[in-house]
């Protein structure tokens, strides 16, 4: 799938819409409702059965998508903050809550994510954190440790103010 270069431009999500999708296991998306296909610039014919990054931007931190992974594959639901690239190569900040969907034995057998706009006074938290994780994930030639070096460096500046993640972002 083709995804042009970044433009610089911004796309607002509507305040009263929510962006929905669905995904296996595997991260391929299985469902995406209007809300998504508008913001992200796609077809539902482009975007089912595709890896949902495609419409990761590379200003989004891969340590913070590990957090993530790392917690949904747990069973767990989590929020973040997530700036995407839509196929235009504008992109557009999110507030996201991704859970996983159990089947009826408890296993999990995909993930949902509901996304909704983003309060414009958060991102001057949220920009600059993600300044600062993305260039320690540079800092390392080799991209795992790289992004494990970020991860740990996430960890120490909430273990500095006493807050877990989940508590630091939903107190944004």
């Amino acid at each position: 799938m083709e995804n042009t270069g970044l433009t610089g431009v911004e796309r607002l999500v509507k305040d009263d819409e929510i962006i929905v999708s669905k995904t296996d296991t595997k991260g391929r998306i299985t469902y995406c409702n209007e809300g998504f296909m508008r913001i992200a610039g796609y077809r539902e014919s482009e975007l089912l059965g595709q890896p949902h990054n495609v419409v990761r931007h590379p200003a989004m931190p891969r340590c913070v998508f590990k957090m993530l992974w790392d917690t949904i594959e747990s069973g767990k639901e989590i929020f973040a903050y997530v700036v995407n690239r839509a196929k235009s190569g504008d992109h557009y900040w999110v507030f996201a809550h991704v859970t996983p969907d159990f089947d009826g034995n408890g296993k999990i057998i995909g993930y949902h994510s509901f996304r909704r706009s983003v309060d414009r006074r958060v991102l001057a938290v949220i920009e600059p954190l993600y300044a600062r994780l993305l260039a320690e994930e540079n800092r390392h030639s080799d991209r795992k440790a790289g992004m494990d070096a970020a991860v740990t460096l996430l960890v120490s500046l909430l273990a500095e103010k006493g807050i877990t993640y989940d508590r630091f972002v939903l107190t944004l």
